[in-house]
């Protein structure tokens, strides 16, 4: 055992590397712990240690323990061991004497590359001072060379205007000598290639080389278009134009006798050579523009064709319709716009059949008609730009000149397909002085409107109400001119180009209605002391009719359409909660919300104020009903035939009458609220004040079942298929009330044995009881008299 201690503890002491020196023991030293390592031994490395005897120890019990027959193993474990210190005395060896030679190696390798890199540094050295040699020498070449590519690209801008002008020079002699030749529509081409190379120099800073290019243009263009307008302007006048005559005159224009061909031949020629100047036309004149204020939509020019045949009649306007002409009245607007629908009318045929071929073979997308009125439609609005300034604080003559402009439009885009996305006289009126004018005039005149309609002396009486087909809600007159006039602003107003105007517009008109509903609220005030009348019912009927309208408006694809364009600038200005705009987004809610809920409060108010009118009146005559001696009445087989209770006849009468009164009042969904609603209130009412409140014999019960079954539900047979499901409480307690004798006892156990479970509410549910509660069958079965002296 002392010898394997022994042994195991020598292994960390291993012999030294043969070789010696102090480098090398220096390198042993700092290798130790990766050597230790390497070989992977920790018993080795941990030799030294202060734990060797304790590890040695547990090594050997764990070996040997307390089995002597074990000792055997002695002579294997110390054979292994020594085996295991031999391999790990080799291992050390070899790693000793390879880290040395790689350290050399690599010392080697480091002194190679030093020597590498003086080499290239030697190099470097000598490089650099035979190029600063080379540059200083090659200088004078190469100021002289830059000198010489300065002045080769110099003569090459030089050459390449020449090249420019001499172009534009060539083609001005072409132009020139097919205008000598009479040969005009070589000369427009040439004009339209040369119009081209203008557009290519635009990029130029070549400002000279820009003016001779653009007089030369502007040279040629003014002699061909001065020529060909000549030339069109003739033909034109043989055609007669312009026609100022309805189309019903126009035979002369449109079908010519037999030199027609010819005419019209020329007239395709001198259109389509006009056509070609149109580019250089839109380069060398500006087009004339009403100021920036209007916010016009951006448009081509008029069609260099087009714009000389509207030449006659913008002369014509301007003659008729400026300065002092007796034709220029500032309170006259129909009058020329009346002349421009008109002079569209008369040429709508011509240019269809005769221009509209032209611009179709030459491969122009223009419409004819449609160029031909938007040359028109710029002359007025020149002139309403120039008369609104001068009647806008004259509210006759504004309004006048408003409603010419919606009349024009109207007629301008229905009968002659004027497209809402050109400059119309919309624009000029959403100018903000004018629209803001506008929207004061209009509320004005709605105020003035409102006042008128709900003073008159039809104001609350039916225009139908004749008609039983047509006057089904029952609409006063006030309530019916007034959606009018909020129908007719929004046609006024929709055309609008601007969706912030057309909402300016739809504010007015929520200001409107619930201007219009403070006014039916003071009125009904008025009216409270007599809430079943005819004036009240009229109110009514106005309110609801305005719901049902605004309801209807909410689904129109025009407010739809505002509530997007709402949707927008109220999430632009963040002055709605993320809710809010998620309904509107999500079209939960409409436009017309706020005025909604406020109508229907009114609406909520008005039918229960008139409830409460009639329960009161009904319960007023019923009082000899409560106090009938129920009691003491006799069987139903003690009579010969049931009949109504003379007490009951009052409150039957006068419930009667006041269904009666309103059904002819009140429209059909008014009307079937207001007896669902004196209803609820009158079964609880005949329940707790009738029934709970007096004890019944077998003749009370059966009289109060005959009164109610026969008398009182019949009363809204007329309304409804079944008329006692509306009367629970008073059915249910008729039922209980008449129960055969035998049947009341035995639901009365039944009750008092299962209080609360569910074999009772089938007991009750097998009679015919949904609505009335355990307690209360309880209770109406105390209510009887009836019973056996056994039962009791």
């Amino acid at each position: 055992m002392m010898l394997l201690a022994g042994e195991i503890g020598e292994a960390p002491a291993a012999p030294c590397c043969p070789e010696s020196g102090d480098e090398r023991k220096s390198m042993e030293e700092k290798s130790d712990i990766n050597v230790a390592a390497s070989v992977g031994s920790e018993q080795v490395s941990e030799g030294t240690d202060d734990d060797l005897p304790s590890y040695v120890s547990a090594f050997i019990e764990k070996e040997v323990g307390n089995d002597l027959k074990s000792l055997k193993k002695l002579d294997k474990l110390i054979e292994q061991m020594t085996e295991s210190k031999v391999k790990l005395e080799e291992e050390v060896l070899t790693v000793s004497s390879e880290i040395p030679k790689r350290i050399q190696s690599a010392l080697k390798n480091a002194e190679e590359s030093k020597q590498s890199l003086n080499q290239f540094l030697e190099q470097e050295t000598h490089l650099f001072s035979s190029i600063s040699s080379h540059l200083l020498t090659a200088q004078p070449w190469m100021d002289d060379l830059g000198a010489m590519i300065s002045q080769i690209e110099e003569i090459e801008r030089h050459l390449a205007y020449l090249k420019w002008i001499s172009q534009i020079e060539e083609l001005s002699d072409n132009i020139q000598q097919y205008l000598m030749t009479n040969n005009v529509p070589e000369a427009a081409s040439t004009l339209v290639a040369m119009t081209q190379l203008d557009i290519k120099l635009q990029e130029s800073s070549c400002a000279h080389l820009l003016g001779f290019m653009r007089a030369t243009v502007k040279f040629w263009h003014k002699i061909l278009k001065d020529k060909l307008t000549s030339d069109f302007e003739e033909i034109l006048t043989q055609l007669h134009w312009p026609f100022i005559t309805p189309p019903q005159s126009q035979a002369v224009g449109v079908s010519r006798p037999a030199s027609s061909p010819e005419l019209y031949g020329n007239l395709e020629t001198l259109f389509c050579q006009l056509l070609k100047l149109q580019t250089s036309d839109e380069l060398l004149t500006e087009p004339e523009q009403l100021p920036e204020k209007y916010c016009l939509p951006a448009s081509p020019a008029i069609i260099l064709p087009i714009q000389v045949m509207l030449t006659p009649l913008q002369k014509r306007f301007r003659y008729h319709f400026r300065g002092n002409r007796q034709t220029n009245v500032i309170s006259k607007p129909e009058w020329y716009l009346a002349q421009v629908l008109m002079w569209i009318g008369n040429h709508t045929q011509f240019l269809d059949e005769k221009i509209q071929p032209i611009l179709d073979k030459a491969g122009s997308a223009v419409n004819a008609r449609l160029e031909f009125s938007r040359g028109l439609m710029m002359l007025v609005l020149e002139k309403l730009a120039s008369d609104i300034p001068c009647l806008l604080y004259d509210d006759n003559l504004f309004c006048h000149l408003v409603d010419e402009v919606l009349l024009f439009e109207r007629e301008l885009h229905s009968a002659h397909g004027y497209p809402g996305t050109f400059a119309s006289c919309m624009h000029i009126l959403s100018e903000e002085t004018c629209f803001q004018r506008w929207l004061t005039v209009e509320r004005k005149f709605a105020l003035q409107k409102m006042d008128s309609m709900l003073s008159s002396e039809v104001a609350w009486v039916s225009q139908y109400k004749d008609i039983t087909d047509v006057d089904e809600m029952k609409v006063p007159d006030c309530a019916e001119t007034f959606m009018t006039l909020l129908l007719v602003i929004t046609d006024r107003y929709k055309n609008l180009p601007m969706a912030s105007r057309k909402l300016q517009f739809l504010e007015l008109q929520k200001d409107l209605v619930d201007d219009f509903r403070i006014r039916l609220t003071q009125v009904m005030k008025e009216e409270t002391r007599a809430p079943l009348g005819f004036r009240y019912c009229a109110i009514l009927n106005a309110v609801n009719y305005i719901l049902v309208v605004l309801a209807d408006w909410a689904d129109n694809v025009f407010f739809l359409q505002l509530q997007q364009a709402a949707l927008e600038v109220l999430a632009e200005s963040n002055t709605l909660s993320k809710l809010q705009l998620g309904q509107l987004a999500s079209m939960e809610s409409s436009v017309f919300d706020d005025m909604v809920s406020l109508l229907e409060r009114l609406k909520h108010d008005m039918l229960a104020r008139q409830v409460d009118h009639a329960f009161r009146e009904v319960k007023d005559a019923a009082k000899l009903y409560k106090k009938e001696r129920w009691l003491s009445l006799p069987s139903q087989s003690e009579q010969a035939v049931m009949s109504l209770s003379s007490s009951a006849c009052p409150f039957l009468l006068t419930l009667r009458d006041r269904l009666l009164q309103l059904e002819q009042q009140l429209c059909f969904s008014l009307f079937k609220m207001f007896w669902q609603m004196l209803v609820e209130k009158l079964d609880v009412y005949l329940y707790q004040e009738v029934i709970l409140a007096n004890h019944f014999n077998e003749g009370g019960a059966a009289q109060l079942q005959f009164d109610m079954t026969r008398n009182l539900f019949p009363l809204f047979s007329h309304y409804c298929k079944r008329p006692e499901n509306y009367f629970k409480h008073v059915k249910e307690a008729c039922v209980v009330l008449n129960l055969n004798v035998g049947s009341a006892l035995l639901l009365k156990d039944v009750l008092q044995s299962a209080s609360g479970q569910p074999p009772a509410t089938a007991a009750l549910n097998e009679v015919g009881i949904y609505k009335l509660a355990q307690r209360d069958v309880e209770i109406l079965l105390n209510l009887r008299t009836n019973w056996p002296n056994t039962g009791r």
